[in-house]
């Protein structure tokens, strides 16, 4: 098996394939209203976008990449001064706090700096790979 890891088998259940934010049990728990919308029948004749209207969920959904796009920024500036391994190490270090956060949230503001900090992990990232390319 290629990369190694574990294979679901069998029936893995009901996945519409539209991310964390379309699943019952994440929105259930922290986006209430939208769950409640999108199941109440009310915005059955509405645009799919529309079931998503809501600022906290667009505020959870665009806080990694407009973390990515900030911390790009000043991760090209660390990588100029300190190389590619201090950045690599603190987009990755930023990156694992996050995930950690998103796991353990209870609440939105938990999961929203979660998202930001994976956010800047993925920005850091960014930004090394492209200056690895250009000295390539």
């Amino acid at each position: 098996m290629a990369g190694g890891g574990v294979v679901a088998q069998g029936h893995v259940g009901n996945y519409n394939g539209g991310g964390v934010t379309s699943m019952d049990d994440f929105l259930m728990k922290f986006f209430p209203a939208v769950y409640h919308r999108m199941t109440d029948g009310s915005a059955r004749d509405k645009n799919q976008y529309c079931k998503y209207d809501n600022h906290l969920l667009t505020l959870f959904t665009s806080s990694l990449y407009l973390a990515a796009l900030v911390a790009s920024f000043f991760a090209s500036e660390i990588t100029r001064v300190f190389g590619r391994k201090v950045s690599m190490f603190l987009g990755g270090l930023s990156f694992l706090i996050g995930a950690i956060l998103n796991g353990i949230a209870m609440n939105i503001i938990v999961l929203i700096i979660g998202r930001i900090l994976l956010g800047v992990g993925v920005g850091f990232a960014n930004q090394v790979y492209i200056q690895t390319i250009d000295m390539s």
